[in-house]
């Protein structure tokens, strides 16, 4: 799969770092890291494009030429990630100069990507027969039954997917292991707290990894949901570590 991602803020750079796996992008266990991430491979190879666009523009961009790269790279999938509206109305034709075959805007903050915004690209992208998904927060997606989106997933990006062993004698959970991993990559930073913990104390555990991240979805409430992105972000990695411990 070619990987073409436009991005500005942090929760982009989170979602790029935790793709590349770089040595310097979890640094969740400090001096006493033991290097668990290091046997994940590394998806540099399949970003083909990678573009950091401008956060101090105007409340309305007239041309949104004059931010967005020229001569874009054949890509598979388009991710575009906390772009300017009026730039991220431009993502249907930044996808058809890619020869993309799917694009996904994932929602962590419904003011930089409202619900109509979605919606008019949605009707844009599939019109020109491209699959598109907008999860809201990243870490709610799943297969779609788009073949695309449904390979991304497969390579361990979505909702938390987890095996964990617990000892039930001494009430602990001794082996968490990642098998899908939120896009911003907050999976493994969790899996790593919940190592050695009580099981009792497990959402307590939970909570305080998620928050400690820290995760970058908005703490604004979101109309759609009822929440706000950030706690559903939260209630998905509880319930993804509830499941494990059920299996």
């Amino acid at each position: 799969m070619r990987l073409s991602i436009f991005y500005s803020g942090e929760f982009g750079k989170k979602v790029v770092g935790n793709l590349v796996n770089s040595d310097r992008f979890c640094v969740s266990c400090g001096d006493l890291c033991d290097h668990c991430r290091e046997p994940r491979m590394s998806f540099a190879p399949m970003i083909v494009g990678l573009f950091e666009l401008r956060t101090d523009l105007p409340d309305f961009v007239e041309d949104t030429d004059e931010y967005i790269p020229s001569n874009l790279p054949v890509a598979d999938l388009i991710l575009a990630i906390d772009l300017h509206p009026d730039l991220m109305m431009s993502v249907p034709d930044i996808a058809l100069s890619s020869n993309a075959k799917a694009v996904i805007i994932p929602v962590d903050d419904s003011r930089l990507v409202p619900a109509g915004l979605t919606e008019q690209i949605r009707k844009k992208l599939e019109s020109q027969g491209i699959e598109f998904e907008s999860p809201k927060p990243f870490c709610s997606l799943e297969l779609t039954g788009k073949p695309t989106i449904d390979e991304f997933v497969k390579l361990g990006f979505g909702r938390p997917l987890l095996k964990i062993d617990v000892d039930n004698t001494n009430g602990i959970f001794t082996h968490v292991e990642v098998i899908r991993d939120a896009p911003c990559g907050s999976t493994w930073f969790v899996a790593k707290k919940l190592k050695w913990s009580d099981v009792k104390d497990y959402k307590e555990t939970i909570s305080g990894a998620h928050h400690s991240y820290p995760c970058t979805a908005s703490m604004e409430k979101d109309a759609q949901i009822g929440d706000t992105i950030l706690h559903e972000a939260g209630y998905i990695i509880r319930k993804s570590v509830e499941d494990a411990m059920d299996n």
